[in-house]
């Protein structure tokens, strides 16, 4: 799977102050809006402009500082953006010890340019969640040398989901780990759709995006495709279609309607990755195993053969009551009408009643001895000790696996 966009950049590039905040337009407005909707709630720019005294402003000589110029020793990550830098910067009033950071640099070559940049600085500037990527700040410059657009993030030391469950480098993540990740990624989904004046849809949940701290407890980055759900009467957002190859939703590929249910879908098929460690699309099996929601339709969660499609790295040490529960959950996630999908708060529910499971509420379907496995929370922060996961960090990052399209959306 491969990254793409099918856009011009129109935007007119305009003359930024390094110490102004950036540029904030109304974008909540949709091609669908209804006469009737006229007491809607505050869009994110209105809600932005409250808040952005809180996100610090970096002058872009501060950064090269603190990535020693942007050394590629320090780069932690790069896609259609640009890059990612591991970076030690010092407290805003200068007191206080330096600490660690993961700095964004746009490409100024790239097709992704100041407009998802603008919208992380907008909704990562409004929301507030312990399971959301924490932004510090931005650097806006236009100057001689050019533009240079940059975003500075808390540094997550342990990577991402996607790393844990595909990289066979890394320790085998424990069953019980991947459902307290799973389930703090619902929260943070949850809060998105329902804890805001507004909605917001993700519209880019993968596997690759959910950011895992010290301890392991996840939060989810990379908001340039983040959009304001529907306000009023209306029913969806109309946009060009963007996302990820085999984690965007069907009806939203197909119509360009959006809504929170798109979210879900792609939610359902995280929850799939995270039962049977594979890739939604992996093109190196056996012809019918290379798409996973077709492949896992062969086993379906009621069935004796259910337990074929877990995750072997797992090596049985999991509930199997719990794993059915959450395929059904993925089946209803992944359901063809949006409208059958459940909500985020419901799907948040059957995660905590699925991790109730896997703590002995269903002892008799327990598969295996308890594990002896080293749990990779614990070997990964030994590794910090040494100062070994520096090289593992990443902040969440579009990817080689990235099917985008339509920067007008």
């Amino acid at each position: 799977m491969h990254c793409f966009y099918i856009f011009k950049d129109k935007s007119k590039t305009k003359s930024h102050k390094s110490k102004l905040a950036p540029e904030v337009k109304n974008q909540s407005k949709s091609d669908n809006k209804s006469p009737s909707s006229i007491a809607s709630p505050r869009s994110i720019p209105e809600m932005y402009k409250e808040k952005e005294h809180n996100l610090r402003v970096f002058s872009f000589s501060e950064l090269r500082i603190a990535t020693t110029d942007f050394n590629r020793l320090l780069k932690l990550g790069e896609g259609g953006f640009g890059s990612v830098y591991k970076g030690t910067i010092r407290p805003a009033n200068g007191q206080g010890d330096p600490f660690v950071v993961a700095i964004k640099k746009l490409n100024q070559q790239g097709l992704q340019g100041h407009k998802e940049w603008l919208a992380e600085v907008q909704f990562l500037g409004v929301v507030e969640h312990p399971n959301l990527v924490k932004l510090l700040g931005y650097c806006s410059v236009d100057g001689e040398r050019g533009i240079q657009r940059l975003l500075v993030y808390e540094y997550m030391p342990n990577k991402t989901l996607e790393d844990h469950l595909f990289n066979r480098a890394l320790p085998t993540l424990p069953w019980k780990t991947r459902l307290q990740i799973i389930l703090g990624a619902a929260q943070g989904l949850a809060y998105l759709h329902e804890g805001l004046e507004v909605q917001v849809i993700y519209r880019d949940f993968k596997s690759s995006n959910v950011l895992l701290d010290e301890n392991f407890k996840p939060k989810l980055s990379d908001f340039g495709l983040a959009r304001e759900g529907p306000t009023g009467d209306r029913t969806h957002v109309s946009t060009a279609v963007v996302g990820t190859y085999g984690y965007a939703a069907p009806d939203y590929v197909e119509t360009g309607h959006l809504t929170i249910k798109s979210d879900i879908w792609s939610f359902g098929v995280v929850l799939y990755e995270l039962l049977t460690g594979r890739r939604t699309v992996e093109r190196n099996r056996p012809a019918m195993e290379q798409k996973l929601l077709e492949w896992v339709k062969q086993y379906p969660a009621d069935s004796k053969r259910f337990r074929m499609i877990i995750d072997p790295q797992l090596r049985k040490q999991y509930s199997l009551s719990a794993a059915r529960k959450i395929a059904k959950l993925a089946d209803g996630c992944l359901n063809k009408n949006a409208k059958d999908r459940p909500t985020m708060s419901q799907v948040v529910e059957s995660l905590k009643q699925a991790i109730e499971d896997s703590e002995g509420g269903a002892s008799s379907e327990k598969i295996g001895p308890k594990s002896s496995r080293s749990n990779p929370v614990t070997s990964n922060q030994q590794l910090h000790q040494m100062g070994v996961t520096d090289t593992m960090a990443h902040i969440a990052w579009p990817r080689d696996n990235s099917i985008r399209a339509g920067m007008n959306a």
